[in-house]
């Protein structure tokens, strides 16, 4: 066997085991703990898991959720980890090494190697679910999180002024401690909190999706949540231009939304200029654990997140 991947979400831990050829070979599943010392104790039952099946040492990788802080403490809105020690506390509990990855940041290195990006020089991946996050590739590389570890975290850019002035929203408070995130407006979440504001209705974004069609006022609420997303896909643009932009998330999963934010993204982008490919993941659920695997093989199973 070559790695071992676990995707840690908010409902279920999922370990999977990938041959040479990054197939997978093995998945166990779990359902996600809602105490943080039996969140440990299942991640180093996974761990041993992945070894047994394995049948010996192989690299393994966490992809989960947040950011580590420098001291170690892990901060994330949708597990019980804040102020814990997960990645030590794991190793110690496990006796192997463990890479941790953000979750976002695994999706774009196995998209971009053996999905939607496969192929392109430069990769972004922009996750559209309950947070907004992401992740760069380049020549087959995820870009580093950088010292401070924030790389990535697309969701806590500023969202644009320009939207939230013209439509006469409020900087809303995110759950990172900040006013006025991107992703306060454009995650699920979000989404919602638009059609609250402009509607006065309490809906999900699965019902405005469902009505943007035939209801006037929630097709402006999906116009506007349009411009707020390709106006952060601007400003990574911008920074990067990268040759495609990979989409993944609940949000993705919308009819037509590849096509609605490349014309948004058109129409903001400097004139006479061209914008990436954006298009949808194509990794489904293994995408996350592969990615993982991929990133502990590439840091040789050492205990530094990707």
């Amino acid at each position: 066997m070559c790695a071992a991947g676990i995707d840690l979400g908010g409902t279920k831990s999922e370990v999977q085991l990938f041959d040479q050829q990054w197939r997978q070979r093995d998945v166990r599943r779990d359902p996600t703990p809602r105490t943080y010392p039996e969140l440990v104790e299942l991640l180093a039952t996974q761990v041993h898991w992945a070894l047994e099946r394995a049948q010996g040492s192989v690299p393994i990788g966490l992809g989960a959720a947040g950011l580590l802080y420098p001291d170690g403490t892990s901060f994330t809105a949708n597990l019980p980890v804040k102020g814990q020690t997960l990645l030590d506390d794991l190793i110690r509990s496990a006796g192997h090494s463990v890479t941790y990855v953000n979750d976002c940041r695994a999706m774009a290195l196995s998209e971009a190697i053996y999905g939607a990006g496969r192929g392109y020089t430069t990769v972004m991946a922009l996750i559209l679910g309950t947070g907004v996050g992401g992740g760069i590739v380049q020549h087959g590389r995820l870009l580093p999180a950088g010292p401070s570890g924030t790389g990535g975290e697309f969701g806590h850019m500023p969202a644009s002024a320009l939207v939230a002035q013209s439509n006469g929203l409020p900087s809303r408070p995110c759950g990172c401690g900040r006013l006025g995130c991107a992703e306060t407006y454009i995650a699920g979440p979000g989404m919602s909190a638009l059609a609250l504001h402009l509607t006065g209705e309490q809906l999900t974004p699965e019902q405005i999706v469902a009505r943007r069609h035939s209801d006037e006022a929630i097709n402006e609420v999906w116009a506007v949540w349009v411009s707020f997303t390709a106006d952060l896909l601007l400003s990574l643009v911008q920074v990067v231009d990268p040759d495609v932009i990979v989409l993944g998330g609940g949000l993705s999963q919308i009819p037509g939304v590849c096509e609605a934010l490349s014309k948004g993204l058109a129409a903001t982008q400097i004139r006479g200029f061209g914008i990436p490919r954006i298009v949808l993941a194509e990794g489904g659920d293994a995408s996350g654990a592969r990615g993982a695997a991929m990133a502990a093989l590439a840091a040789g199973g050492s205990q530094d997140h990707a």
